[in-house]
């Protein structure tokens, strides 16, 4: 094993251990720290996908507890199904999807963005909604995403972005570096975890960088739309 595979499996068990360790947090501090308003770019990047193909096999990748999975359903598939690497968040995703008696239409999974266990060309659409940001390598994840996905598909990825406007950046850096760690310490005691959220997003790389990440694992077409002043991004591409 070389250094950088050493690395990304570490960073894979450390995400693991996070998501596990606030899952039953996780929801209700997404939708709060947020003010709801991770709802509306769901629905917004959902419309993305249903305005350029009809999906009938989904794949959700890093689904957490399966609302983006959830949100698809809109696109009428026969089946969406979601991975994530943390088994507790999936355990709270599989009890929310049976609540509302949607265990026929999506399926959640214990699976590793890097090593995705479905053969070449499975899926019609691939999505991911706050989750690249974890992977261990995000190119070598999107690889793999481009392996399941067959020809004519599309990819979708949400993702957290730094706005550059005043006085939007200024407000946003304060709040995310400040504010959030510590209602995210306050409400689910974990200190480190909501460290760590504003730290990923500042190393994420946004934009036309991201962009290039996506041409380089195979796709092309590669767009993006910023929301909310620059604070989230929907990226798409096409697999050819």
């Amino acid at each position: 094993m070389d250094n950088n595979e050493g690395n990304n499996s570490s960073k894979a068990h450390q995400v693991e251990a996070m998501f596990d360790d606030i899952a039953r947090h996780y929801d209700f501090l997404n939708h709060f720290l947020s003010l709801g308003t991770d709802r509306l770019w769901r629905r917004r990047a959902i419309k993305i996908i249903g305005r350029n193909i009809k999906p009938d096999q989904i794949l959700d990748v890093a689904t957490g507890t399966g609302d983006l999975a959830i949100a698809a359903l809109r696109l009428n598939p026969a089946k969406v199904t979601g991975i994530d690497i943390s088994e507790k968040m999936l355990e709270l995703g599989r009890k929310k999807i049976s609540d509302r008696g949607l265990d026929s239409k999506i399926e959640l999974l214990k699976g590793d963005s890097e090593a995705i266990p479905f053969n070449d060309e499975t899926f019609d659409a691939a999505m991911c909604a706050f989750g690249v940001r974890n992977f261990s390598s995000p190119l070598k994840g999107l690889t793999e995403i481009f392996r399941v996905m067959r020809h004519g598909g599309m990819i979708m990825v949400l993702e957290f972005s730094k706005p550059s406007y005043f006085p939007v950046k200024q407000l946003y850096f304060f709040y995310f570096k400040r504010i959030l760690p510590l209602m995210g310490r306050v409400i689910s005691g974990d200190a480190k975890a909501y460290t760590y959220l504003p730290e990923s997003v500042m190393a994420f790389p946004e934009g036309d960088r991201f962009t290039e990440i996506l041409s380089e694992a195979g796709f092309s077409g590669c767009e993006f739309k910023r929301l909310s002043g620059g604070i989230a991004t929907i990226y798409y591409a096409f697999k050819n």
